[in-house]
């Protein structure tokens, strides 16, 4: 079995109660993909009439699985479709050997569930280079048939874990035309997270009825403002895939212009980020960095990356040290416009640094104080637009260090 991680710091109390989605069903197995005595392979089985849509990763390495749902996503049918993850084993790097793991696995499931081959979706995580033993994956699915179930997205949650330290849920109810639709969903990532479309596993589930192109609309909107604005080291997965399904079960249809049910999806996908940022490996802090006063919103998010992927930045975080210069530094490294005399820098509500000096009422204890905090914000103003960005990170700690040089092992 693989060797267990301390729970992250920053984990929720517990899994979360999620609305239960008409016409999505979850089963769960140990197929012996990499781990032991855990599950970890997941069906998904979706009603006919399910809209699909996603984001994908745009790493020029991307895994068989990424490629082929984005080949699939784009078309719509009226069948079911389903929905297979794997833990364990990225099926990345592997070649045509990969394509064709991942032809085997998609048409199993479809004669499985007597579904067309080209509604079945794929993920694998784990680790890149090996060749993924589909043949184990296979061997289950008789299994993940007979117990799907409508309650099962909490061992579904579980079962895509690889160094997460915490199963991820998030979901909510929205009113439409006075009557309620459900979204709920489940992520995993922890590592090798970073903003190049969703930078981890999610899935998203509504009983609302939306056509594939308004919900495709959507889904991409809104993972700029969410999975496209967290990383915890910087690194983009080869992997990394954002499915969003509408099964229609309900009967209540949304358009692209439902702003209540637009903000539901925003806070379930907002949420999942976060978690994922909270489980960040060996992550003791969580940190917000917004960005204002911008040129534009381009360079406002250029320079929050730029602040929350310095590896200095992250460590003066994780020892607690206020040490502002580094956040100075990151900025004028960052690429985007920026004038030294304008700048600005708070911690939380503490000016440390202003117009380019520091503040001379800043006292370092108190800055000291602040960043003993679990949740830390970095706020910089550049003085020179309207620009503004917000990303979300953690610190570095030698716990990601222990995590990732005996991940293989």
């Amino acid at each position: 079995m693989a060797k267990a991680l301390p729970v992250s710091p920053l984990a929720p109390e517990r899994f979360p109660d999620l609305p239960e989605i008409r016409g999505v069903s979850f089963a769960a197995a140990e197929a012996g993909v990499k781990y032991k005595g855990r599950k970890d392979v997941l069906l998904i089985r979706l009603v006919p009439g399910t809209a699909m849509a996603g984001a994908f990763t745009r790493s020029a390495t991307r895994s068989a699985a990424v490629l082929d749902c984005e080949a699939k996503i784009r078309r719509h049918s009226e069948a079911g479709a389903a929905i297979l993850v794997n833990s364990g084993n990225a099926n990345a790097f592997t070649g045509r050997n990969g394509a064709a793991a991942v032809a085997e696995v998609t048409k199993a499931v479809a004669d499985t569930l007597d579904l067309p081959e080209n509604r079945v979706y794929s993920s694998s995580t784990g680790v890149i280079g090996e060749p993924l033993p589909h043949d184990r994956i296979t061997a289950v699915l008789g299994d993940l048939r007979d117990n799907l179930s409508g309650d099962g997205i909490a061992e579904a949650a579980e079962a895509i874990m690889t160094t997460d330290t915490f199963p991820k849920g998030a979901g909510t109810t929205v009113m439409v035309d006075g009557r309620e639709v459900h979204i709920a969903g489940i992520a995993k990532g922890s590592g090798m997270i970073a903003p190049d479309m969703a930078t981890m596993l999610v899935y998203i589930f509504t009983d609302a009825v939306i056509e594939r192109e308004a919900l495709q609309d959507m889904v991409s909107a809104l993972n700029e403002k969410t999975f496209n604005c967290i990383t915890v080291d910087g690194d983009t997965s080869t992997s990394d895939t954002l499915l969003v399904a509408a099964t229609g079960a309900s009967g209540i249809r949304v358009t692209d212009r439902s702003v209540g049910f637009m903000e539901g999806l925003r806070t379930v996908m907002l949420d999942l980020a976060h978690q994922v940022v909270r489980d960040g490996e060996g992550a003791t802090k969580f940190v917000e960095v917004s960005v204002t006063g911008a040129h534009s919103d381009k360079d406002a998010k250029i320079h929050a990356l730029s602040i929350a992927n310095s590896p200095l930045v992250k460590t003066a975080i994780a020892g607690e040290d206020p040490n502002w210069g580094r956040i100075v530094m990151a900025v004028g490294k960052s690429g985007a416009k920026a004038d030294r005399d304008e700048l600005s820098i708070w911690f939380g509500d503490i000016l440390v640094a202003e117009k380019g000096w520091r503040n001379p009422d800043y006292r370092e204890e108190d800055g000291a104080a602040y960043m003993k905090r679990e949740k830390i914000v970095i706020h910089v103003d550049l003085g020179l637009g309207g620009g503004t960005a917000k990303v979300w990170t953690c610190d570095l700690t030698h716990g990601y260090i222990s995590i990732n040089a005996d991940y293989r092992s």
